[in-house]
């Protein structure tokens, strides 16, 4: 590694198998991924780890998803592609798009890691996408803005140097703002018959196994922060009505209702893991209309107010204690 770290001892001690190393293919838990490229970043020095990853991405590290991408008209029908088939490749990566003026958004999200942090991941993320963009509109394409929720590192050196001046850290969501203009760039190795074979072959991946409440979950992790998390809103992105998610996510064991509540355990815990932002906007990050909406919550869920779990959170960091 380029850090002078030993790759296959780092993984063993994540608890990752060592054959992810060799085989791409390979599913893997995300949570110890994201733990893994936090140790490397801490231990090699390297705040930007997941650039320099992002660096050498292609395509071809997409595996199928990435033959499909490769062949639509249009970067707006890759970057659709992307949406409706990132599972295929990433089960813990969310996807959306969100079109608003001249501007289009991309937003990406990393669910169903718990505590864990995800700065590393998201950067490597975001980096993935922003090479995918530049592949279809030119080396020196640059965005309107790049944002990470996470906070910055120490220099932002290598942020600019990758994505261009506008980056900036503290936001809301992890993803990249566009002109509405570039979607309509076209893909002058565009293939129709090849990205419908490419289609039917992801298809065929999800199998008979994939979950109703994955997809769900996915949308609401998206949803969330933009106020927008109603059943109704997830029922018109799956293009079904709100009865039919309801009997889907009844079928495995679930609601709407608990979905949510489980992911703003998740993000409040990571945030205040994190020590990020005050409550007041911690109550919008996770979907709530005001933060008195928020407090309720938290007390009935918990037992405890918010600002009391993240005094005993913080004196626990502190003192070392668990």
């Amino acid at each position: 590694m380029a850090c002078g770290l030993d790759p296959r001892a780092l993984v063993a001690e994540v608890g990752l198998p060592s054959d992810c190393l060799d085989e791409p293919d390979l599913k893997v838990p995300a949570r110890l991924v994201c733990h893994l490229l936090e140790v490397a970043a801490a231990r090699g020095g390297e705040p930007a780890l997941g650039l320099r990853m992002a660096q050498s991405r292609q395509l071809s590290n997409l595996g199928p998803l990435g033959l499909l991408v490769r062949d639509e008209l249009t970067l707006g029908a890759v970057l659709e592609a992307l949406v409706q088939h990132i599972h295929v490749h990433n089960e813990a990566l969310a996807v959306r798009l969100e079109k608003t003026g001249n501007l289009v958004v991309i937003y990406e999200e990393i669910v169903g890691v718990g505590e864990q942090p995800v700065g590393q991941a998201s950067e490597l993320v975001v980096g993935v996408t922003f090479r995918i963009l530049s592949f279809f509109l030119g080396a020196g394409w640059r965005p309107r803005l790049v944002c990470f929720s996470h906070r910055a590192s120490a220099t932002l050196r290598a942020h600019r140097a990758f994505f261009g001046e506008a980056v900036e850290f503290g936001h809301q969501f992890n993803g990249i703002v566009c002109n509405g203009a570039d979607l309509d760039a076209p893909n002058p190795a565009a293939d129709p018959v090849m990205a419908r074979y490419s289609k039917r072959l992801l298809e065929r991946e999800l199998g008979p196994d994939s979950r109703f409440s994955e997809r769900v979950h996915q949308l609401v992790v998206l949803l969330l922060p933009r106020g927008h998390c109603r059943v109704e809103v997830v029922a018109r992105h799956l293009g079904v009505d709100r009865r039919t998610v309801a009997r889907g996510l009844s079928a495995e064991g679930t609601s709407f209702s608990e979905l949510v509540d489980e992911l703003r355990d998740e993000l409040l815990s990571r945030h205040l893991e994190e020590g990020r932002g005050p409550l007041g906007e911690l109550s919008v990050l996770l979907g709530f209309s005001t933060p008195s909406a928020f407090s309720r919550w938290h007390r009935t869920r918990f037992g405890v107010s918010a600002s009391q779990r993240r005094e005993v959170r913080t004196d626990a960091l502190r003192t070392g204690r668990p």
